[in-house]
């Protein structure tokens, strides 16, 4: 762990990664923590973005990246940078249907399909659902950030471009600081379910560690044990049906960290099925006979991604003060994949 004033990782620029701002420190320039002193400096921003830029390595000091609490130097060159051109920044509006399971004057409440990016980003500058939001929703609170660290026109939390399911959109201001408070207490109720690898020996359990981006691959997460190392993340789990070579879980997220019921459960041995960043996507469980075999290939393309899906959330209302439940049903390629896995456990005890 590198020490405070510091730069930390050592990491120079990446090819991938274009700089978005570069900001010269005066030569009198006073020591001043670099969240502080961006703060002033880039538009429409805040503190705790530039704190979560920070600690993705997207703020380079003398082009090393370094944390939140690096103390800015005379002389200092500081660059922001992210893993997409300026010039590709643009959020366009785009006719993309969107599932919209409950709407008012406040939020509104969708239904997310799969193979859809929530947020354009480097290799998806369209067909997301940040392009799909701004055309169904007008003025959604964040779309008129000019600052690439601030559009997120609406978004409270996300899902993985895979993952299935129940997404709260904020339509107001307020409505978007009240959800994004309660996201942060823990005080919102996020339920998913999920298909992992073999059969888990307990009926409930929780999954508790410091999660933060793998050492050796970037683009995924990995568990540490060291607080100082990651962030905290809780997962509690129960299962709810038992299929053989494969549990059907329902997951509750305590902290909501990035990848995170996918990685925790690579960490006990069970990957979701079909989890192709976590290893979900090879038989785990089971025999190598060819008749095996071609039934779990078949299951990867009726089910051709993780099996995950964002089942309920639970919030409070940002106007009425009211509390509100919402569901979805699994989507048809995790039924499908449940009942074909149910059919060949019977078929075959």
């Amino acid at each position: 762990m590198a020490e405070e004033g510091n730069p930390a990782g050592g990491d120079e620029l990446r090819e991938d990664l274009y700089e978005h701002y570069n900001i010269t420190a005066d030569k009198g320039q006073a020591p001043l923590r670099i969240d502080k002193f961006l703060l002033d400096r880039i538009p429409d921003t805040s503190r705790n973005k530039i704190q979560v830029a920070a600690k993705t390595g997207s703020v380079l000091v003398n082009n090393v990246a370094v944390k939140p609490n690096y103390k800015v130097k005379p002389d200092d060159e500081i660059s922001i940078v992210l893993p997409y051109p300026v010039r590709e920044i643009e959020l366009i509006p785009q006719d993309i249907p969107l599932d919209v399971v409950y709407e008012d004057d406040t939020l509104a409440i969708i239904n997310k399909s799969a193979n859809m990016v929530v947020h354009p980003g480097y290799g998806n500058y369209s067909g997301t659902l940040v392009n799909a939001l701004l055309y169904h929703f007008n003025n959604l609170p964040g779309s008129e950030a000019a600052d690439p660290l601030t559009t997120r026109p609406g978004l409270v939390h996300r899902l993985d471009k895979n993952t299935t399911g129940i997404m709260v959109i904020a339509k107001t201001e307020d409505a978007l600081a009240h959800l994004s408070k309660q996201f942060f207490d823990r005080t919102t109720d996020r339920r998913y379910h999920a298909v992992v690898w073999g059969d888990i020996p307990e009926d409930e359990g929780e999954i508790e560690s410091y999660l933060n981006r793998s050492k050796k691959d970037r683009k995924v997460m990995d568990v540490y044990e060291d607080p100082e190392e990651g962030k905290y993340a809780l997962t509690r789990y129960k299962v709810l049906k038992r299929l053989g070579y494969v549990t059907l879980v329902e997951c509750k997220l305590e902290t909501g960290r990035t990848h995170q019921i996918r990685v925790h459960f690579k960490s006990i041995k069970h990957p979701l099925f079909n989890d192709p960043e976590y290893g979900g996507n090879i038989i785990r469980k089971g025999t190598t006979f060819s008749k095996y075999k071609q039934f779990i290939e078949n299951c990867f393309q009726v089910c051709n991604r993780q099996a995950l899906h964002a089942k309920t959330l639970s919030l409070t209302h940002p106007k009425t003060g009211e509390r509100m439940h919402f569901n979805s049903e699994l989507p048809a390629d995790m039924q499908e994949l449940i009942q074909r896995m149910e059919n060949y456990t019977k078929a075959n005890s």
